[in-house]
């Protein structure tokens, strides 16, 4: 995917992803975070976490920047419930099992961890006219609009995937409403839509962020009990006697009439 991101319309995509990952990581605190894939985007920078990591497949150039370790999404080398956050760039998009990346990423998830996922839509305009050059492409026609590689999901079914392994979605969002253009001249002369369609059909924009947290079940707080407490602490205890006990009238807290206990 990287030398679409050098496209006009791969900039425009890659500013609204940076920005959009700069608000989402910036108040996310715990020790360590791990970007998954797209080197282009430096999704972490904003994050203030003492480790971060990038992770990227055997054979992906790293455009650049300190590559961490190399690894298949699907079999991370860390130990389960030791991150507090992953970022997926199109990660899931790019991965030959998006299921099992997903899984892995509830694997090596702490409790309340966040997961962090950008995607195209294909309920969009870019996704219309992708849809439209795989059909051209059939008949020898046309080039692709967007990258070839992986296969786009649709919001829906990226919530789906998330409840199914227990994960709650904090915030969603979409962005990159202009229409599918090639020129950056075009591109900047429709800014405006971007306003527009955030008001007027958010869901088809051409770019989703989706922010998950992983919840436990099972787990419950447990209270104090102050009704029983405050029944017991006025109840009459009694203890046995002994041969030689004193015996003294005690007045129970909050009682006028007193008892009698046998003190040694």
């Amino acid at each position: 995917m990287q030398p679409w991101f050098e496209t006009p319309p791969g900039r425009y995509l890659a500013r609204w992803e940076q920005e959009t990952l700069d608000q989402a990581v910036a108040d996310l605190f715990g020790y360590h975070a791990l970007q998954l894939g797209l080197p282009v985007i430096d999704a972490l920078r904003a994050n203030r976490m003492s480790h971060h990591w990038l992770a990227l497949p055997p054979g992906e150039d790293a455009a650049g920047r300190p590559v961490h370790l190399r690894s298949a999404y699907d079999a991370l080398p860390f130990d389960a419930a030791s991150l507090d956050l992953v970022v997926l760039p199109h990660a899931l998009e790019m991965s030959p099992d998006p299921h099992a990346t997903l899984r892995e990423v509830e694997r090596v998830l702490v409790p309340e961890g966040r997961v962090i996922i950008t995607a195209f839509n294909p309920a969009s305009l870019w996704g219309l006219r992708q849809r439209r050059a795989h059909l051209l492409r059939r008949m020898g026609l046309g080039r692709l609009y967007l990258p070839e590689a992986g296969e786009f999901l649709a919001w829906r079914r990226l919530r789906d995937w998330l409840r199914l392994l227990d994960f709650e979605v904090e915030s969603h969002r979409f962005g990159c409403w202009r229409p599918a253009l090639s020129g950056e001249a075009w591109l900047e002369r429709l800014a405006w839509m971007d306003d527009v369609g955030e008001r007027g059909w958010p869901f088809f924009g051409a770019a989703h962020c989706i922010v998950a947290v992983k919840r436990v079940r099972g787990a419950r707080l447990v209270g104090a009990n102050w009704k029983r407490q405050a029944t017991i602490a006025g109840a009459t205890v009694p203890l046995a006697r002994k041969a030689g006990a004193e015996r003294r009238e005690v007045a129970p807290l909050g009682e006028a009439d007193p008892i009698t206990l046998d003190v040694l």
